[in-house]
Parts: structure tokens; sequence; C-alpha cells
């Protein structure tokens, strides 16, 4: 298993929070890693190019490169959203909300806001 991470977009100025999870296919950015701690170091690399605050959307998957994703993974993407949200914060720091375990609601989806902090490091 792999993690593969998008570039969130903060599109709501009234909501600076706020960023969508877009698919794969549609990202700006996208990084495949054989293991969840690199994908601080792509984010490091994705704040000097995209801008001190961002944040990124990650699953667990069965992938071997970026170019030939699984048909499935894309649709289940588009479907569900990714479940683990990381936004970098000033003074280089990254929140990481994991919502894998917050039990499906109706009018909740795994990019609501309220997720689980499951720690937070200096790069």
């Amino acid at each position: 298993m792999r993690w593969l991470m998008t570039l969130g977009e903060r599109t709501r100025p009234d909501a600076p929070t706020y960023a969508e999870d877009p698919a794969p296919g549609q990202a700006r950015a996208l990084a495949l890693v054989d293991d969840f701690a690199h994908l601080f170091t792509v984010l490091q690399e994705w704040r000097r190019e995209y801008g001190e605050e961002l944040t990124a959307w990650a699953v667990q998957v069965e992938a071997d490169n970026v170019e030939n994703l699984p048909a499935e993974l894309i649709a289940q993407w588009e479907w569900e959203g990714a479940p683990v949200r990381l936004d970098t914060e000033r003074g280089g720091y990254v929140k990481v909300s994991d919502y894998r375990e917050v039990p499906v609601r109706p009018g909740i989806s795994a990019r609501t806001t309220n997720g689980l902090p499951l720690w937070t490091a200096a790069p």
C-alpha cells in the first residue's frame, strides 16, 4: 500500500479553512509515496511552489505510479473524497486530520472540518 496525495483548492475567501478535495485527474499537484511520513517532504516542496499555507488530501492506495491510477480509485475519490487532510500552518507546522474512523452520517462527508487531529509536527 502506498499514499496518494492531491493539493487541495482553497476556493472560498469567506471560509479560509475550506479546501476542495480534487480528484487525482483534476489536482494541480499529485504525489504517490511509499510511507505516510514522506507526505511531509512533499508538503515542504509544495509550500515552496504554491505558498506557505495550503491543504492536501491523502488516501492509501494500491498503485505503482500516478500515470496509471486504477479507474475505481478515481471514481471512489470523486464520490467520497480522501479521508486524510493535511493543513500547513504558519511556523512550519502541519495539522493532520484523519476521517477514516468517523462514521458516515447524512450531511457529513470526509471533507468536514471536525476531524480527529492525530498530531502536529514541525518539519
